[in-house]
């Protein structure tokens, strides 16, 4: 690498905290606060809004809706009745 032209890249822990989950890797963020982590060491810390603790894709808790759920939806929202067949 050629000197004087990489931003600093060092250790990090980014906490979610609507989760209580954090995990300390490295990064280029700068963040201002630090925290004092189970290694004994003190890291600059960054405050994050999802994480893999809490986004639903990797929590399983993301809802599925019916296909048949969203059709009736639709129709009603829209104006048209069960009734109203195709070729009308």
């Amino acid at each position: 690498m050629k000197n004087g032209i990489h931003p600093d890249y060092h250790p990090v822990v980014f906490r979610d905290a609507s989760a209580g989950f954090a995990f300390l890797t490295r990064s280029t963020a700068t963040p201002t606060t630090t925290i004092d982590w189970t290694d004994g060491e003190t890291y600059p810390v960054l405050d994050v809004e999802v994480s893999s603790a809490s986004h639903p894709f990797y929590t399983g808790t993301a809802r599925v809706l019916d296909t048949a759920g969203r059709v009736e939806k639709f129709n009603r929202r829209y104006g048209r009745s069960s009734h109203e067949g195709a070729g009308s």
